[in-house]
């Protein structure tokens, strides 16, 4: 897997990137037919290597929906993490804002 452009990518536009999967899927296996659910752990696996993350969490599978990624060092990657232990929290009933969700329904899905 080569990230390499991906990751440049992501530092030029200030630490976050929208791309689609099927871009991600051409540079992590462009000998791979599909992009399965295995394929798309992996490719998680190597962005929290190399430092990146994304939106939603648990990448799609389907090569025509778009993601964002984004530097996890950077001021969006920590707000991200944030959120996203926040969503792990209410998952497991220990939100201490339990209501903040209720605001930002679609900020839930996407942080799991």
């Amino acid at each position: 897997m080569d990230f390499t452009i991906i990751k440049h990518a992501v530092e030029v536009d200030h630490g976050i990137k929208r791309l689609s999967m099927h871009f991600i899927k051409k540079h992590a296996a462009p000998g791979r037919a599909r992009l399965s659910s295995e394929l798309c752990t992996q490719i998680s696996d190597e962005f929290e290597r190399i430092g990146l993350t994304s939106l939603p969490r648990t990448l799609p599978s389907s090569e025509n929906e778009f993601v964002w990624v984004i530097q996890r060092d950077s001021v969006l990657g920590e707000v991200a993490a944030v959120a996203a232990a926040l969503a792990h929290l209410d998952k497991l009933g220990m939100n201490p804002l339990p209501q903040v969700f209720d605001n930002y329904p679609q900020a839930k899905d996407n942080l799991s």
